[in-house]
């Protein structure tokens, strides 16, 4: 599976913080539960790297 293939499947995420200052990305789907962990530092870096990700999404819906 990559990143262009479609899959219909449904999941919940949460994102937060945990009481040990980490920040977890939590996903769930069909029985299966993925907590991931990370530093504050690196949850920055994920989110700016999700921005990036969405601004080029933008311009290839433009085309």
């Amino acid at each position: 599976m990559g990143i262009n293939d479609e899959r219909d499947v449904e999941a919940n995420m949460q994102i937060g913080p945990t009481d040990t200052g980490m920040v977890r990305l939590f996903i769930e789907s069909n029985g299966v539960e993925i907590p991931m962990d990370f530093e504050p530092e690196e949850a920055e870096e994920i989110a700016e790297e999700m921005r990036a990700a969405a601004q080029a999404a933008r311009m290839m819906k433009k085309r």
